[in-house]
């Protein structure tokens, strides 16, 4: 069987901003792997291919090994289709009976089987019309199926995500370096330390209520708590972090300061002391000293999240911090509100206060209001510089990407601008 994830879904794709903004939702994070990763585990496919938009297209394919929009793929084989915003859990095909197109109460596409004598009755110049045919020919059923709405789903999920995961992977015990004196809370069995892993003496391990994973070539510095559940990908460095229960922090990152149940995505540097809380963080992002969110309304209130600029969103949950995309930069003493959108590739200077909720994706927040800076180009050769000290390139191809990124917020921004000129002339 052949695993097509189908990423193609624009507006469910817009739910998942600011994070989902720069790679396909399947490459989002909960727990210690990303969603493709479940997917791949429950449902053991032959081979994987994937459709995104195809703005995504050209970065994603020097990333992974995986055919990318490639028609070719839906052919002369047993094909599952699924849309990655369903929940690995609850995927149970009946592929190997016969074709369906599994639809959710709304029509939604949650995923489909077809057999390999099926393949030939769908046609399409495009994945969009080969779905639409497949909906017209093969049998419809409607499922009511658990799905991630937005980013904050999954960071919500995380504590338990991390430790079904590290009980899926089923590592444990020591296998890299752990200098003396160390302390380990809780069992052992729910510790484990990578090969290559190096922590320095004065480190506690708090298992007692969740497992931790350390991944490879992770270098932990002295005086960093870790309470589990918590993942620590492969290359970070933490430097006397505070590492509360529920984190996941991806490959290459720089973490201090105090951190809790949140998300970084990877690349991203939190290095100097401050709080990031309840949060999801992307790619190449740099959070300043003493950059801080509020995770909780001082009423306890639901929190609300501003995805578009205008429409606020009821998480419902109390406790949701900020979700930031990739390549924004944050002066030191920034303050993020409660339930804070920030967009990509935004440059935020800090102001003594908490800043609006909703930042827009290429904005210049200066003296406490949205301007157009000095431009793309600026912010382009700062993520060039970035990723080039990670032995990264900010290529041709990631500058188209941004450009179209550019364009899809391009209405929110605009709006955000002619207010911040607004409050300039008032001034």
């Amino acid at each position: 069987m052949k695993l097509i994830l189908l990423d193609i879904d624009a507006s469910a794709r817009r739910n998942f901003d600011p994070v989902g903004l720069s790679r396909p939702l399947f490459e989002l994070r909960t727990g210690i792997t990303n969603l493709a990763e479940k997917l791949i585990a429950k449902t053991k496919p032959d081979s994987v291919a994937c459709f995104i938009p195809e703005y995504l297209a050209p970065v994603y394919r020097t990333e992974t090994a995986w055919p990318v929009n490639d028609m070719s793929q839906l052919a002369d084989d047993d094909i599952l289709l699924v849309n990655p915003i369903i929940k690995a859990d609850a995927l149970n095909p009946a592929c190997d009976k016969s074709s369906e197109v599994v639809l959710a109460e709304d029509g939604t596409l949650l995923y489909a089987c077809v057999r390999a004598g099926d393949v030939g009755k769908i046609e399409g110049a495009c994945i969009n019309s080969w779905v639409d045919n497949a909906r017209a020919v093969l049998p419809n059923v409607k499922a009511n199926l658990p799905t991630w709405n937005y980013a904050w789903d999954l960071m919500l999920a995380n504590p338990d995500q991390l430790t079904v995961d590290f009980g899926v992977l089923g590592n444990s015990g020591i296998e890299g370096t752990v200098e003396q004196p160390n302390a380990i809370r809780g069992s052992s069995k729910d510790v484990f330390i990578a090969p290559g892993a190096v922590v320095h003496p004065m480190v506690v391990f708090d298992a007692e209520h969740g497992p931790i994973y350390i991944d490879e070539n992770v270098e932990i510095h002295p005086f960093t708590r870790i309470e589990g559940p918590c993942y620590v990908g492969k290359n970070s460095i933490l430097l006397g972090a505070k590492c509360r229960e529920g984190n996941s922090i991806g490959p290459f990152c720089r973490v201090g300061g105090e951190v809790e149940e949140s998300i970084i995505q990877g690349h991203s540097n939190k290095y100097h002391d401050g709080f990031l809380g309840h949060a999801y963080v992307g790619e190449w992002v740099n959070l300043g000293a003493m950059t801080t969110n509020s995770d909780l309304k001082n009423d306890y209130g639901s929190v609300s999240v501003i995805l578009d600029g205008s429409r606020p969103v009821d998480t419902g949950s109390n406790k949701v911090g900020s979700l930031i995309g990739d390549h924004t930069k944050t002066s030191i003493g920034t303050l993020f509100n409660t339930g804070s959108m920030v967009g990509a590739m935004a440059l935020i200077m800090a102001t003594g206060e908490p800043l609006p909720k909703f930042i827009p994706s290429f904005a210049w927040f200066l003296k406490g209001v949205t301007t157009k800076g000095f431009g793309k180009k600026k912010l382009y050769g700062t993520a060039r510089t970035a990723m080039s000290r990670r032995g990264k390139e900010f290529t041709d191809e990631h500058e188209a990407m941004f450009d179209a990124i550019f364009e899809l917020t391009a209405g929110p921004r605009l709006t955000a601008i002619q207010k911040g000129r607004k409050q300039m002339a008032a001034r």
